[in-house]
């Protein structure tokens, strides 16, 4: 089992949601967060603007690993149909050694 963390810029909202509820994602949580990027910092693309708050989004999923390439691979695909600077990202952690 993975916890994977996606973020997206509010506008993305429906979209992800979507591509969860079709991936066999079983449950997920999100909630709004306010992204910040600094000058020079190694994440440069991880939120579009500098010195500029940006309403975004944080998908919490716990997911089989068997479910994981697709996810990956539907964000992806996601990423490449919007001409935005603002991506989707997800991060995954597997949860092994904590079950």
């Amino acid at each position: 089992m993975k916890l994977l963390l996606i973020t997206a810029v509010e506008e993305f909202e429906t979209a992800v949601i979507d591509i969860l509820k079709h991936s066999g994602i079983r449950s997920f949580s999100y909630q709004s967060v306010k992204g910040y990027r600094n000058n020079g910092n190694d994440l440069e693309r991880w939120f579009s603007t500098e010195h500029l708050s940006v309403d975004s989004l944080l998908f919490t999923v716990f997911v089989e690993d068997t479910l994981v390439d697709n996810l990956f691979e539907k964000m992806g695909t996601l990423n490449s149909e919007f001409e935005t600077l603002s991506k989707v990202h997800v991060a995954s952690v597997s949860l092994e050694k904590y079950l």
